[in-house]
């Protein structure tokens, strides 16, 4: 049992992303061998590079609002939405509210990238 306010944040670098911050919630450390959940944060304005990956991902939003691109089609989503994407899917998440975008990104071990 964590409190996830305690989790490090991580800011994510690189190309095509703008304020990102990643956190480790639970994982092989904590027993879960099979997968890694996650919790994504992206403050007023900020968004993940469009990309593609040979593993799927399970998400939760948890807090605010934003949009989903996934091959070609603009979803608006917000708290409480999930979404499931499938492997080798484009995709991208954006801020769209007036704060904090935060959400659960479920992916299997090995994929943490």
């Amino acid at each position: 049992i964590k409190d996830s306010k305690e989790l490090k944040m991580i800011k994510l670098e690189g190309d095509n992303l703008k304020d990102v911050y990643k956190q480790v919630a639970i994982g092989e450390k904590e027993g879960w061998d099979d997968y890694i959940m996650r919790i994504f944060t992206l403050k007023y304005g900020g968004f993940t590079p469009k990309h593609s990956h040979p593993w799927p991902h399970i998400n939760y939003i948890i807090k605010g609002k934003g949009i989903l691109y996934i091959n070609d089609t603009l979803h608006n989503i917000k708290e409480g939405f999930v979404a499931f994407i499938q492997s080798n899917t484009t995709h991208q998440f954006k801020n769209d509210g007036d704060g904090d975008f935060k959400f659960i990104c479920i992916v299997p071990k090995g994929c943490d990238k």
